[in-house]
């Protein structure tokens, strides 16, 4: 079990969604081109439909988990997150979806960043199965 460097309510904070749409819970792993996010998907969860985790939540998932990089790299340099907003999403597929009470986890490397426009690779795992991968481009909020 890999220990986590942020908890539920550091995340939040370095996050623009509030609950009930918060999609990331931990952060287990930040370099300057790489992150490692988790979820523990709670039976309250709104992208939950009898007991699975859906595409949307996934997807949202991935999203905040670049958001959560971003968001990181702002609090390192003591200055206030901006809003970012999916740009585009491209070749996702996935795989399976998890349940209720699993955790995913969302591996995120960046691809390229230049002026607020970011390319990320996103692969999220079940107990180390890969169960979703894409790449989005994500657009800092001027």
């Amino acid at each position: 079990m890999e220990i986590s460097l942020l908890d539920k309510e550091a995340v939040e904070n370095l996050l623009p969604q509030k609950f009930p749409f918060v999609m990331v819970d931990k952060m287990y792993s930040f370099t300057e081109t790489t992150l490692v996010s988790g979820l523990k998907i709670q039976n309250d969860n709104l992208f939950s439909d009898n007991n699975i985790f859906l595409e949307a939540g996934l997807i949202e998932h991935m999203a905040q988990s670049v958001a959560l990089h971003t968001g990181y790299e702002f609090f390192l340099r003591n200055e206030k997150a901006p809003t970012g907003y999916i740009g585009s999403i491209k070749e996702i597929e996935i795989k399976k979806l998890p349940k209720i009470n699993d955790t995913i986890q969302s591996t995120v490397t960046i691809i390229q960043e230049f002026a607020g426009i970011t390319l990320v690779d996103i692969v999220t795992t079940l107990n180390n199965e890969e169960i979703a991968n894409g790449q989005m481009k994500t657009v800092i909020a001027k």
